[in-house]
């Protein structure tokens, strides 16, 4: 593994020049090259030695930087680090174009490997929770615990409001849409996610929306945005048919880490009613119900949802020490 540390991810030569991935207080941003991806690694330093290791996975069309403020409230609980999944946030398209959830949660588990960070506290959200379910229940040796934020599972019956994010992955659609919407401003277009992934878009601070009007603008350039977003939409809908033991249900029965399970009353993406079904899926895990919450609820929450990990630390550690007094 090699890495460098700079503003922004040097990505290959051949992608056009765009601004810079913003930097907030007390983070860094640096590239770290594997075979076949380069992934952009977001990270805050640790606020003293010895802290236990976590990873964030963000969700379809996010990045790292969706998890800045879960990141600072858990500061001095563990040594956090964000990835942009490949072809999101700073990281380049993967070598072989595989968007796939098997695709991203193989980037994610060849980074551990290569870091030798793991066992870690995993961290998801909706397509990332997918992913790091995947990366749960096929390398156990890799995770602590895990938390899943709203993620994507498969369901029976999606939401209406989710009906877009399936269509995207069909071919052609894409295509369809950006020349559909070609007249639309980046502004137009994140209140247009604000008000799919906000419980209420009004908590969304002047700054923070700037700031994400800046970021889909850097995006926007890149020539494989949409690529990105459509193989991984296609991914998300390809990983909910799968059956047998691929299948994201099964593979929750499997996980054996300690799980928290966050969902929000107010999603439009992922069903609120699948927070029973996965309560029950995962054998070692707690649910929290946010009726306000809508699908993000780590940027919505941070400082609930940084609660309810701190309590899940406390939990396992109490029952590893009650398991060796009994031994």
């Amino acid at each position: 593994m090699s890495s460098t540390e700079s503003p922004s991810v040097s990505a290959a030569s051949v992608l056009p020049r765009v601004a810079p991935v913003r930097v907030g207080e007390g983070e860094r941003l640096r590239s770290v090259r594997l075979p076949g991806v380069t992934l952009s690694i977001r990270s805050r330093r640790p606020a003293r030695e010895g802290l236990p290791p976590a990873l964030y996975v963000h969700g379809l069309g996010g990045s790292s930087q969706n998890w800045s403020s879960l990141m600072a409230e858990l500061d001095g609980v563990v040594d956090g680090e964000a990835v942009d999944l490949p072809g999101f946030g700073d990281s380049p398209p993967p070598d072989d174009g595989n968007y796939s959830v098997t695709g991203h949660a193989r980037a994610v588990i060849r980074y551990l490997d290569a870091s030798g960070r793991g066992p870690v506290h995993l961290f998801g959200n909706s397509l990332g929770g997918a992913v790091t379910t995947r990366v749960a229940a096929v390398r156990p040796d890799l995770v602590r615990t895990l938390t899943l934020v709203s993620p994507a599972l498969p369901e029976l019956r999606i939401q209406r409001t989710a009906a877009p994010t399936a269509l995207l992955s069909v071919p052609g659609v894409a295509a369809l849409f950006t020349r559909f919407t070609k007249e639309w401003t980046a502004e137009q277009r994140v209140r247009g996610v604000m008000a799919l992934c906000y419980g209420d878009p009004a908590r969304v601070s002047p700054d923070a929306f700037q700031n994400a009007v800046a970021e889909l603008e850097r995006r926007l350039q890149l020539p494989y945005f949409w690529d990105a977003m459509t193989r991984s939409a296609r991914g998300i809908v390809n990983a909910y048919t799968l059956g047998g033991q691929h299948g994201l249900w099964r593979q929750a029965e499997r996980v054996l880490a300690p799980t928290l399970l966050i969902y929000g009353g107010r999603d439009q993406l992922v069903g609120f009613r699948m927070a029973r079904r996965a309560a029950r899926a995962f054998r070692d895990s707690r649910l929290l119900s946010l009726p306000d919450a809508g699908h993000v609820a780590m940027m919505e929450y941070p400082d609930v949802v940084a609660t309810a990990f701190r309590e899940l630390l406390a939990d396992t550690a109490n029952a590893t020490a009650d398991a060796g007094t009994r031994s």
